[in-house]
């Protein structure tokens, strides 16, 4: 890996095809379908899915929540601030990116949405550890005066629609501040459809963080340092996952997210069960130990997700699979079209 440039994950996108919306129905999305072993592409719909399983084949889910983690006020001290809540540490503790012309110091107070107050109880690196001095917890506090954190490429402000549409339907456990978008394409009648089908379906819990967004910013792979995230793997999973590759079934990760915590709970060869601070960084040469299939969206250039999808499918398919959806104008991003891919078996 030390080789590895960070300009080898870069690739040409017009801006017109990061999609700014969602499609019009969950499921309206197109599907660009590869077929790792042989190079092949094949342009689908996301209606399509289902055809791609069989009964005991096992899809997992990340069933995290997406909190409305922005929000904005001003210092005691004079001048304006924009919050964004990167992790709740507990019912009145949050890790956040602060956004001043002056970063506030340790032991400073700011009012937030003209509501409550928060006072910086630390510093560690670029987060600023807030105490909120509120009676309600910080769930509570968010979901009253909080914006859903939409990323950084979406021009606009969140609305309602939003609100509703960058929420996966299973969504769960609070504590998200980006969506894990390949499940967005997924509404309840495709579930049903599936389970129909005899496919099942299980769930881990990763609460995807703002460095998701972030790009690669040093020259080589290996210098990069990864962002921390919460995940959770339960017992009934593991033991679904083992179930089906007993049975020769498909295990199938639903987005990035969900593939890095199955991959954390397998770290040392054999999965398990459980939860924990994963950094798992996923570049060509990892050998996986979970997943056969992923789902998921088109990634950013240079980001660490593109580098994940370089390491299952081969770099050189996903760079082929890039260009052709660019060409195709095959919808970008968060609210953008999915992607079906085989894993590249290692020789």
């Amino acid at each position: 890996m030390s080789h590895m440039k960070t300009q080898d994950f870069d690739f040409y996108l017009p801006s017109s095809l990061i999609a700014q919306h969602p499609s019009s129905e969950r499921t309206a999305s197109r599907m660009l379908y590869l077929n790792s072993t042989a190079s092949k592409l094949t342009d689908k719909q996301f209606l399509d899915f289902p055809d791609f399983f069989k009964a005991g084949d096992l899809l997992i889910f990340n069933d995290t929540r997406v909190i409305k983690a922005r929000l904005f006020g001003n210092k005691h001290s004079g001048g304006n601030v924009e919050v964004l809540i990167e992790r709740v540490i507990n019912q009145n503790t949050a890790y956040a990116h602060v956004r001043a012309s002056r970063s506030p110091k340790v032991g400073s107070r700011i009012t937030l949405s003209d509501a409550f107050d928060v006072e910086v109880t630390a510093r560690h690196d670029d987060l600023f550890e807030l105490r909120f001095l509120s009676e309600d917890s910080v769930f509570e506090l968010l979901e009253q005066h909080g914006a859903l954190p939409l990323p950084p490429y979406i021009t606009h402000g969140a609305t309602d629609h939003d609100e509703e549409r960058y929420q996966t339907v299973y969504a769960k456990h609070l504590g998200a501040v980006a969506a894990p978008t390949a499940g967005l394409h997924f509404n309840t009648e495709i579930l049903e459809q599936l389970k129909a089908k005899g496919v099942n379906i299980a769930y881990v819990t990763l609460h995807v963080g703002a460095g998701t967004f972030q790009p690669v910013r040093v020259d080589s792979v290996a210098d990069h340092k990864m962002h921390s995230e919460l995940f959770h793997v339960p017992t009934e999973t593991v033991a679904l996952i083992e179930a089906t590759k007993a049975n020769g079934g498909i295990v199938t990760a639903i987005g990035t997210t969900a593939m890095r915590a199955l991959e954390s709970a397998a770290r040392n060869g054999t999965l398990a069960a459980g939860e924990g601070d994963t950094d798992i960084f996923i570049t060509p040469g990892y050998r996986f130990n979970v997943v056969d299939r992923l789902l998921t969206n088109f990634h950013l250039p240079k980001s660490t997700l593109l580098m994940l999808v370089s390491a299952f499918a081969g770099t050189d398919n996903i760079r082929k699979a890039y260009a052709h959806a660019v060409a195709g104008e095959y919808r970008f991003f968060s609210y953008g079209d999915a992607m079906l891919i085989e894993k590249l078996p290692l020789a």
